[in-house]
């Protein structure tokens, strides 16, 4: 799945992606280190990986983040 980088706060690692929708849903920094960057601007177009998330109405957990290639 693809998405566009929001918000990334690089002392704890984690931080917000945007759906094409406009939907935001965050990130924890497993997620992040999972895809093995080191910075993440706000604008960048990722991929994501994502698995339902525990609990009543909780969406979707993203469970890695890369930068899109073509």
């Amino acid at each position: 799945m693809q998405a566009t980088a929001y918000t990334y706060d690089p002392e704890t690692r984690s931080g917000q992606v945007l759906l094409d929708d406009g939907t935001p849903v965050p990130f924890d920094a497993p997620a992040f280190d999972a895809g093995g960057l080191r910075l993440l601007r706000p604008g960048q177009r990722v991929r994501i990986e994502t698995e339902p998330a525990q609990g009543e109405g909780a969406g979707l957990r993203i469970t890695l983040v890369t930068l899109q290639t073509l």
